[in-house]
């Protein structure tokens, strides 16, 4: 048998399997719709779109996989399959920290694929507002950057008193470019950036463009907006802003840590039941004294639940009194979390329940 012949034998068989994939998800895409149905004859507000169902799936999907498409890959695409289900039961809202192209919204469609409707909002506290009002299901807000440390604002909009719950949390590689229509880093005379953006990229800042004026702005997006229209300007951003706003790409990866990563919260107005897998989140203060933040906390090790990230914030309520955000493992329905969280409150002068999601899978 020739080459072409093998070659040929081998297109032909990728046909037939593909003939059968797509058989497959329009009968999967069949079954979400008989759900939607279901949920529909049931009366009441259906909620179409799981959490912890979902992480379940996603999570089931990496252990089982053999290869040669990677875990992740092979989540990925299924997380997509998911996404243009879900779709044919109800198109989620989500609102995000716009304009189009920033991170943000990178994060929303990873959690949520690509079927979803992103609605970009200008703050972080009017994405807060569209989900409690109802006119988005959910919000995509980021909370901390490994680099960079905790995102204040997201963490005051929970001091607020805000009945939204978090509902689950994505990980996602920063990966920052240097974006002009510049014809060369000679040519750059300032950079636009969110300031977080400027502090994660310095030291590159710092020995490619030292004389550039740095200008912070309120998102990355915004920025490849500005320097579209400046031929001497450029802007750190993403390849999908560079898209959007016509910029070329002049240096890629000029994040100063390689494993830069920002964490995201999805925010909603409804508790997610458990999925193997949770992370519980609480808002908490005690007296300002000697060991209060020990004595405090004390219950976490008393029934064995691991505290996996504690900050803390101004009360705004007196001079050098704080409260903690903390993130423990488990889900606040599992016996050891529920009778640890019932020891803490007992204990708080502040105690607030946040949410409990499943831990992020892709």
């Amino acid at each position: 048998m020739t080459e072409e012949e093998q070659l040929n034998a081998i297109r032909q068989r990728i046909d037939r399997i593909d003939e059968q994939l797509q058989a497959l998800i329009n009968e999967r895409a069949a079954a979400a719709r008989e759900v939607a149905r279901i949920k529909q004859a049931g009366g009441g507000e259906p909620l179409y779109y799981r959490p912890e169902r979902e992480a379940q799936v996603l999570r089931r999907i990496k252990e089982r996989n053999q290869g040669p498409l990677d875990a992740e890959e092979m989540a990925r695409i299924f997380r997509e399959i998911m996404s243009a289900c879900l779709a044919l039961e109800q198109p989620l809202r989500v609102a995000f920290l716009g304009p189009e192209g920033t991170f943000t919204q990178a994060a929303a469609l990873k959690h949520f694929g690509h079927s979803v409707h992103t609605e970009p909002f200008g703050t972080i506290s009017d994405i807060f507002q569209e989900v409690e009002t109802g006119n988005c299901q959910y919000g995509v807000v980021p909370v901390e950057n490994s680099t960079e440390g905790v995102i204040s604002h997201t963490l005051d909009m929970f001091m607020t008193a805000s009945p939204l719950k978090i509902c689950g949390e994505v990980m996602l590689r920063i990966h920052h470019n240097l974006l002009s229509n510049a014809s060369g880093l000679e040519s750059v005379g300032r950079v636009y950036a969110h300031q977080q953006s400027l502090a994660q990229c310095r030291g590159w800042l710092d020995r490619h463009l030292p004389g550039a004026e740095r200008i912070a702005v309120g998102s990355n997006a915004e920025a490849a907006r500005l320097a579209a229209d400046q031929s001497s300007a450029a802007a750190i951003g993403s390849e999908t802003a560079a898209e959007i706003y016509g910029l070329a790409v002049l240096a890629a990866n000029i994040e100063d840590e390689p494993g830069n990563t920002t964490r995201f919260l999805i925010i909603g107005d409804h508790q997610v039941p458990p999925s193997g897998d949770d992370k519980t989140s609480l808002l908490l203060s005690t007296r300002n004294e000697a060991g209060g933040l020990v004595r405090l906390l004390e219950p976490l090790a008393d029934h064995g639940v691991s505290m996996t990230r504690i900050e803390s914030r101004p009360s705004r309520q007196g001079v050098w009194d704080y409260v903690f955000f903390v993130d423990v493992l488990g889900h606040r329905e599992d016996p050891a979390v529920a009778q640890a969280l019932q020891d803490l409150e007992a204990r708080a002068r502040l105690y607030r329940w946040l949410g409990s999601y499943p831990r992020a899978v892709l």
